[in-house]
């Protein structure tokens, strides 16, 4: 089912089943925040800090990160959002870290549901 979506190849699907056996059983907030692509925000009183991603499995955040980088060149949704991101003003690591969260939760949720990558439902 991984490998059904245009750039998971087998390193990403065999790191996936490896190392978050929780795959298909979390809600999409839980999962991204497993993997550490959730953005935790830092404040405190007054303070109003920028939002960062932090914890999580680095091991899977780094295989997702190269994944990505090819997604967004071979597959044509991961392309226009993150296009779509960069024009809004958004700088390009903040827009991978996005495409990387939307990447995470399509591919919870085939694995929950026990379906294969479809272009027109995604």
């Amino acid at each position: 089912m991984l490998l059904s979506v245009k750039g998971v190849g087998k390193v990403l699907a065999y790191t996936l089943l490896s190392d978050l056996p929780e795959l298909g059983q979390l809600n999409r907030k839980e999962i991204a925040a497993l993997v550490g692509v959730a953005p935790m925000n830092k404040e405190s009183g007054a303070y109003r800090g920028k939002r960062r991603i932090r914890g999580g499995r680095a091991r899977i955040r780094t295989v997702l990160f190269m994944a990505m980088m090819s997604t967004i060149q071979s597959n044509p949704k991961f392309k226009r959002e993150y296009h779509a991101l960069v024009s809004k003003g958004k700088p390009k690591k903040v827009a991978i870290v996005a495409c990387m969260r939307k990447m995470i939760t399509i591919l919870n949720t085939m694995v929950k549901k026990g379906e294969v990558w479809d272009e027109k439902l995604a």
